[in-house]
């Protein structure tokens, strides 16, 4: 009986896994590995966050993969070295794997493929992490999108999820097992106590995933196109860290989700949408690969960004621009690795129009802290914000903190959870605590540029010096064509 690897990556689950399928189908013995790849990943190796559920995902694998008789071998990188020892070792006929499209990963995937098979190895990958592959969606012209209505109206028409696939009852075990490291040799938990809270909020593995897509079945589905915008309330899906990690797979999300639309309907609809939304983001990076770094509209590297806002910039990452809603998400991100999407809008447009820092910042501070830190999905996001990216909204719209959360959280619920220095104010105040009566604040017991700050900057003045900013960078494009 031949000996194959399943090289797990970020699809860590047994279940519709299709190199694990592929490798149990070829009857093989079969050693599951991952391998520790932060090397192999460029500049985006996972964020502090991220790993912090990388961990605990693993732990989660190990356990599932111990109860078939199984274990997962634990490997340092890179990715090439890692394989090519193991297949000394063992005598391994073939690797399989699950693809990635960031850039980093197809370059270090494409020359693992081609080396292996230079040994006379099978090495072979398959689609599990997307609805539909990054090249397989183009306009007419042959080009890649970037508007997202007509992508999804041509990607729609190719999603044709496959009935996912039960995990198996048991795994043939090799001979002998070659060596492995200890999970906690990786080093993935953080040496500060910061995300001490966050098993508070979540359970990575397959296990808390299907929990957690069973919690949105059953309740936020219902009625998701309305309150998935109200931070107060629970409901999103909350599934993006277990999609991202591929505990799972989209195609088990989109199937058991489209089975519930002759009930859910427009609310079904709507999730299906964002899941387009992702596939879009990882079509976009695939296609545009400097994007993490540089805006897809050239023009927009010359914007002129404020010089002095580092301390803006802090002011931000800790929560205190002294804009209660702006605060109260980046509180929630700090305290559980998680924003509501509304509120991710608001603080990215704060932070690239108001204040004006360069979007970059705001990208590396979300990966850094988001346990679902997707590379394309930050990418596209902050792109969005800054109105430098593909479908992005005009550098003009400039939210309003103050008008968005009297919108979406008009009784002040969600800012008084996150920002509970605030929590005795009255809701007719609680967006705007600078403006109330200075007996609502004594009240409160809320002594402004002490117990709360004072807005970091003028919402007003600050938003014509972002349309000025963008008025020099139009005129300076439009003297470049003309000369």
């Amino acid at each position: 009986m031949d000996t194959v690897i399943v090289w797990f990556r970020r699809d860590l689950r047994l279940a519709d896994n299709p190199a694990l399928a592929a490798a149990m189908a070829a009857g093989a013995r079969v050693i599951p590995v991952w391998i520790d790849t932060r090397e192999d990943e460029g500049d985006w190796p996972p964020g502090a966050a991220a790993q912090w559920w990388l961990h605990h995902s693993l732990a989660a694998l190990q356990a599932a993969l111990a109860a078939l008789g199984s274990q997962l071998v634990i490997r340092g990188g890179p990715a090439l070295r890692a394989l090519e020892a193991l297949v000394e070792h063992t005598g391994a006929t073939g690797v399989y794997w699950n693809r990635l499209y960031e850039p980093a990963s197809v370059a270090r995937d494409t020359a693992v493929k081609e080396a292996l098979r230079a040994r006379g190895v099978t090495a072979e990958s398959f689609q599990a992490s997307l609805l539909v592959e990054p090249w397989r969606v183009a306009t007419g012209e042959g080009k890649p999108y970037r508007v997202f209505s007509p992508f999804w109206r041509n990607a729609r028409r190719q999603v044709a999820p496959r009935p996912p696939q039960a995990p198996p009852k048991s795994l043939e075990a090799p001979q002998a097992w070659p060596e492995s490291l200890a999970l906690e040799a990786l080093g993935l938990l953080p040496r500060l106590n910061w995300a001490d809270d966050f098993g508070e909020h979540w359970t990575p593995g397959e296990t808390g995933a299907h929990a957690a897509l069973e919690r949105f079945l059953d309740g936020p589905l219902g009625d998701y196109a309305q309150a998935r915008e109200l931070p107060a309330v629970a409901g999103s899906s909350r599934l993006s860290p277990h999609l991202h990690f591929g505990e799972l797979s989209p195609d088990q999300v989109w199937s058991v989700v489209a089975s519930r639309q002759p009930a859910a309907g427009e609310d079904a609809e709507h999730y299906l949408r964002e899941l387009g939304w992702r596939e879009f983001a990882h079509h976009v990076l695939y296609h545009f690969p400097e994007t993490p770094r540089e805006p897809l509209q050239p023009h927009f590297a010359a914007f002129p960004w404020r010089s002095n806002h580092q301390g803006l910039l802090l002011a931000w990452q800790r929560g205190q621009t002294g804009l209660p809603i702006v605060d109260a998400g980046m509180r929630q991100l700090w305290q559980t690795g998680w924003m509501h999407n509304r509120v991710r809008m608001i603080v990215a447009s704060l932070l690239v129009k108001n204040i004006r820092a360069p979007w970059q910042k705001g990208a590396a501070w979300f990966w850094d802290t988001l346990l679902d830190a997707d590379l394309a999905s930050n990418t596209l996001g902050w792109q969005w914000a800054a109105g430098c990216g593909a479908d992005a909204a005009p550098y003009f719209r400039i939210f309003n903190p103050v008008r968005q959360g009297e919108k979406f959280d008009p009784e002040g619920s969600y800012v008084r959870r996150w920002v509970p220095e605030l929590a005795e104010l009255p809701a007719k105040w609680i967006h705007q605590p600078w403006a109330a009566p200075q007996t609502a604040l004594e009240q409160a017991g809320i002594t402004l540029d002490e117990t709360y700050p004072r807005p970091v900057v003028d919402l007003a003045e600050s938003r014509k010096a972002a349309l000025a900013a963008l008025e020099s960078l139009n005129q300076a494009r439009r003297t470049a064509r003309q000369s």
